[in-house]
C-alpha cells in the first residue's frame, strides 16, 4: 500500500476528493451525498482495465436507478484523451482525467486497475489498495448490495 494511503480506514469517512469529468461536472463528497460511489482508476495501456469496463458498465446500468455512480479515472496524459475517449464510447458512466482529479488522499497510484467504494454517507467501504486489484460485478454487488439493502427499524412499542 502506498504510503499516502495509510490513512485509508474501512468504516471510516473517505478523503476529501474532487472529480472534474470530461464533460465538466465536479464530482466531490458533498455531491454523492446519500449515493454510492464506485472509483475506479484505469489506462488504456492496460489489459486487465479493459476486462473491467464492461463490467462496470453493466452494474452501472443495473444498480445507478438504486443509488448507485461510477467514475473512471483514467491515468492516461492528456495528450492521449481521444484514445481515453474512444476506449469509453461503450460506457454510459461518467470519466475524467487524473490532472482533473484531486484524489491524491487516496495515494499515489502505481497500479491499475484500482477501485474505491464509498457509501452515502461517504464512508470508505471497498480499498482498493487491499485484496485483489480487478473489480469484477460480483465482486462489486457482494461490496455495494448490502448498502443499498433498506435499514431494518426497531418495532414500535406500543402501550
Amino acid at each position: 500500500m502506498p504510503v499516502d494511503a495509510a490513512n485509508l480506514t474501512l468504516g471510516k469517512v473517505a478523503p476529501a476528493f474532487e472529480i472534474k469529468t470530461i464533460s465538466g461536472a465536479s464530482i466531490t463528497p458533498s455531491s454523492t451525498k446519500g449515493r454510492i460511489l464506485v472509483v475506479n482508476f484505469w489506462a488504456t495501456w492496460c489489459a486487465p482495465c479493459h476486462h473491467e469496463m464492461p463490467e462496470l458498465e453493466n452494474f452501472y446500468r443495473k444498480y445507478h436507478d438504486q443509488g448507485v455512480d461510477v467514475v473512471a479515472i483514467s491515468l492516461d496524459d492528456k495528450s492521449d484523451l481521444d484514445a481515453v475517449k474512444n476506449a469509453m464510447k461503450s460506457c454510459s458512466f461518467p470519466f475524467a482525467m487524473a490532472d482533473d482529479a484531486d484524489m491524491h488522499r487516496f495515494g499515489r497510484i502505481w497500479r491499475v486497475p484500482v477501485t474505491f467504494v464509498i457509501d452515502q454517507n461517504g464512508v470508505l467501504r471497498h480499498n482498493g489498495w487491499e485484496g485483489e486489484p480487478l473489480v469484477d460485478a460480483a465482486i462489486l454487488e457482494k461490496i455495494v448490495l448490502p448498502l443499498l439493502a433498506p435499514v431494518a427499524k426497531e418495532p414500535v412499542a406500543v402501550h
